[in-house]
């Protein structure tokens, strides 16, 4: 009699329990769980049931029962779904994917570290390798040896031709120093500047002669230019403009290695020509050769300076390429104009600069023998430069140069009307040019020997632009160069030069110069 009551008081918590956890059960199962749980419930129920249907539990107490045990199960299931609220899930990555992302964050690192120069204590900034930075130094000795039969210089001073010596020869030391700078702006523009040495108002040398009694020496800005080409728009087309290198496939029989121009040029050149066996080639340009102001008291011109040329290059094999240029080189109000009785505005027809060869004459009235002096011809030159390299065993290279040119604009009659004198034409000239060895002195031991004939008449070219060293600048000459240079280490050489002139017509005068110099490159 007494289990009953103890009966009742086991019953009702593990009635409580089974439907805590029936409906816990049913809050958190899904699928296969959910089923089981609530067959659980089920059974649960009927056994309540049964046991007031047999007069153990009071229907009453039963059902307050059942209603406890579900309000502990809908508490029990709120606080799970709060949890699960609060829980942030994970989704599984497999170990492969994991790698493969790790593997791309890795490159994308690296490669912005390489870009940006992280942790590398030797590396410089992105912005200084937009520049780059080259210069040669060159140290040597010149002597010149002049024959004992020259007219004296007085006679060529009168003519008005440029020259202080004829007889007496001169020993001197010299030196040529270069600095050059260019920067990439953008990848379509680069500006370039080079300072030399030399005299400012010399376009054709940058030596200088040393002992200047302990003075210093100039410095001056001979190139100051920017040039651009698209990758995007006309690849083919470069344009250079401000001072400028040569942009003309040429020799010095037509312009001095030295010389700079003034102007734009624009030059077609197809990168994807590099390639092929045919590879054309052309350049436009314009550029101002003096600038005149005229007025009452300057009648001069401004002179200037129209070119073009076409050529192409055939390269049909690695051994062998040859090259092949025609020019044509129009010059503009450079002739000199002779001055009206008691007048001086046509002074300004001079030329700025002039070594000696061009025919002149004196643009004083009346004469007064001391000048000015004016060049008596026009010039619109043709030149035909060829070139071909063959490869004899590599390193050793023969190359071969060939130059022809004629001033198409000279005009007798013209010349007749300006000097007063019916002067045959000299207006053509010719250089021909050997040369075996290496094509440049890079190593140690690098070699080449080279001959050359010229062959350049008064009226050929203008005298203030051609060679400066070959019969000590001008045209008016003729003769042989022989040369040789070898390495001595990586960019450095020693060079040697023997030059034999003589005059073509009018007075005598025959020079002979040695030039050796010690040469370094960086």
């Amino acid at each position: 009699m007494n289990q009953q009551p103890f009966a009742f008081a086991l019953r009702p918590g593990v009635l409580a329990a089974a439907l805590l956890i029936a409906g816990a059960a049913q809050a958190q199962t899904a699928g296969s769980e959910r089923e089981s749980l609530e067959t659980l419930r089920q059974t649960t129920l009927q056994l309540i049931e049964a046991l007031v249907q047999q007069g153990v539990l009071p229907a009453d107490k039963a059902r307050a029962l059942v209603a406890q045990a579900e309000a502990r199960a809908r508490a029990t299931v709120a606080e799970q779904q709060k949890a699960e609220q609060n829980t942030v899930r994970i989704q599984y990555v497999p170990a492969s994917v994991r790698q493969q992302i790790a593997n791309e964050v890795r490159e994308e690192v690296v490669a912005q570290a390489k870009a940006e120069r992280w942790g590398d204590v030797n590396a410089v900034p992105e912005w200084v390798d937009r520049f780059r930075f080259d210069g040669e130094i060159r140290v040597g000795y010149q002597r010149d040896m002049f024959d004992k039969t020259n007219a004296p210089e007085v006679f060529q001073q009168i003519a008005g031709q440029n020259i202080n010596n004829t007889l007496i020869d001169r020993d001197r030391e010299r030196l040529r120093a270069r600095l050059g700078l260019t920067a990439r702006v953008t990848q379509d523009v680069t500006a370039a500047l080079r300072l030399t040495t030399g005299s400012s108002s010399d376009p054709v040398s940058t030596n200088q002669t040393l002992g200047n009694y302990g003075s210093k020496y100039n410095f001056a800005l001979d190139r100051a230019y920017l040039r651009a080409r698209s990758q995007d728009v006309l690849p083919w087309l470069t344009t250079t403009a401000g001072r400028i290198p040569n942009p003309f496939f040429s020799t010095d029989l037509m312009w001095d290695d030295d010389l700079a121009f003034d102007g734009i040029a624009l030059q077609y050149e197809d990168p994807a020509a590099s390639t092929r066996e045919w590879r054309p080639f052309a350049t436009v340009g314009w550029f101002p050769l003096q600038d005149s102001e005229r007025s009452a008291s300057n009648a001069a011109r401004s002179r200037s300076l129209l070119a073009a040329q076409g050529g192409v290059e055939w390269v049909p094999s690695n051994e062998f390429r040859a090259k092949v240029g025609l020019a044509l080189y129009d010059f503009r109000n450079v002739s000199g104009v002779r001055n009206d009785f008691n007048s001086v505005t046509q002074n300004g027809t001079q030329p700025a600069f002039r070594q000696k060869g061009n025919t002149l004459f004196n643009l004083s009235n009346p004469t007064n023998f001391s000048g000015p002096f004016g060049l008596a011809a026009d010039y619109r030159v043709l030149n035909l430069t060829t070139a071909v390299d063959y490869t004899l065993f590599n390193p050793v290279h023969l190359i071969l140069g060939a130059d022809y040119v004629k001033n198409i604009g000279y005009s007798q009659a013209r010349t007749l009307a300006r000097t007063g004198l019916n002067l045959a034409p000299e207006d053509q000239g010719y250089m021909l040019r050997a040369a075996i060895g290496m094509p440049n002195m890079l190593l140690k031991g690098d070699w080449q020997l080279s001959l050359a004939y010229r062959y350049l008449e008064a009226d050929a070219v203008l005298d203030a632009f051609t060679d400066s060293d070959f019969h000590l600048g001008g045209t008016n000459n003729k003769g042989f160069i022989v040369g040789a240079q070898y390495g001595l280490s990586r960019n450095t050489w020693l060079s040697a030069r023997w030059l034999s002139s003589r005059e073509i017509s009018g007075l005598p005068l025959s020079i002979n110069s040695l030039q050796v110099n010690f040469h370094a490159r960086f």
